[in-house]
């Protein structure tokens, strides 16, 4: 019987340059949103504008994504709600001495 190797790592999420999973998403998706942005509003009006604002964006973005991180990779919402569940039980009737 032949023994492979197994690859430990499939097990952890993606890291890098610490983000992990989905936020590594979001992480580019704030660079993108804050050079666009930037961009626009550099050509539209100001240079120096537009570069504190990419600046503004890019580091809003990353320190909002480093914090939901801190959460975990799974939202866990907390309710203080009360949550009531109707019961769809099966109501067949009573057995008597006619029915046998």
């Amino acid at each position: 019987m032949r023994r492979y190797a197994i690859y430990k790592g499939l097990e952890r999420p993606l890291v890098y340059r610490g983000f992990k999973g989905k936020f590594i998403a979001w992480g580019i998706g704030s660079l993108v949103l804050g050079l666009v942005g930037g961009g626009l509003l550099g050509a539209l009006s100001s240079m120096y504008l537009g570069a504190v604002v990419t600046l503004a964006i890019i580091a809003g973005g990353l320190t909002f994504t480093f914090q939901r991180q801190k959460g975990g990779l799974h939202v866990k919402m907390r309710s203080t709600a009360l949550f009531v569940h109707q019961a769809k039980l099966k109501h067949y009737g009573k057995t008597t001495s006619r029915n046998l």
